[in-house]
């Protein structure tokens, strides 16, 4: 039954995005997630600013990424628990957008605040294991002249902090936060519990710049998913 569901929802998603038909305003949508997930928050403020370096050697700065909607999220990969579950997550959520023609529209970005130990082979090596494709997932590190707490910095200003501990691992909360195509940080969902479907409807409101109130005199295909499901 949960396969069909994610079936059903992956149609229905890239039928409304083919169709543009998404009737539901972001503010509307907002004001769903906000109903029936309870582990998105909204945001609306300027993405912080960073200069880091991919797995690749090239530099990423938001200012490259204008233009593409953004899941990112901060992991290390000597994590032995939440981190792994969080990166297979990401994956999950990007299977179902690159299932639809948001492909192209989406970049997923992964960001290590453990630079030391996690060198360009080891990143190249965590997206595929845990089932992240390549194809529009970036894996972002320190760049060589940057201190080491770079990254860690970086994920205090997103709202959250990774603390190294004596044994070498970091406490940490799990975050995915949300980038939309202007660059602008827009929502965050909180932990693993959050249902997939419902940061890919945002990120489809994104990537069809549903900014604006539409007249429906009927019920919404969103709105007719959701309750199917």
């Amino acid at each position: 039954m949960r396969l069909l569901c994610g079936l059903l929802a992956l149609t229905a998603l890239a039928v409304g995005f083919v169709q543009g038909a998404w009737a539901h305003s972001l503010d509307e949508v907002d004001a769903m997630l906000q109903s029936d997930e309870k582990y998105f928050q909204q945001i609306d403020k300027p993405t912080p600013d960073f200069t880091l370096r991919a797995a690749d050697g090239r530099t990423v700065r938001p200012a490259d990424l204008v233009g593409k909607v953004v899941v990112l999220h901060f992991i290390y990969t000597s994590c032995p628990d939440m981190c792994p579950l969080h990166a297979e997550k990401i994956a999950e959520i990007q299977k179902m957008v690159n299932a639809t023609p948001m492909k192209d529209r989406v970049v997923f970005i992964s960001i290590t605040t453990d630079p030391g130990k996690d060198t360009p082979d080891v990143l190249k090596a965590y997206g595929p294991m845990h089932g992240l494709d390549p194809v529009n997932w970036v894996f972002l590190t320190s760049t060589p002249d940057q201190p080491e707490g770079t990254t860690r910095k970086l994920a205090e200003a997103f709202g959250h902090k990774f603390t190294p501990t004596d044994d070498g691992y970091q406490m940490h909360g799990t975050v995915t936060h949300v980038i939309d195509k202007e660059g602008r940080w827009r929502a965050n969902f909180h932990g693993l519990s959050f249902a997939p479907v419902n940061l890919v409807t945002f990120v489809n409101a994104l990537t069809n710049n549903v900014e604006h109130p539409h007249a429906e005199p009927d019920q919404g295909w969103l709105a007719k998913l959701k309750n199917f499901l």
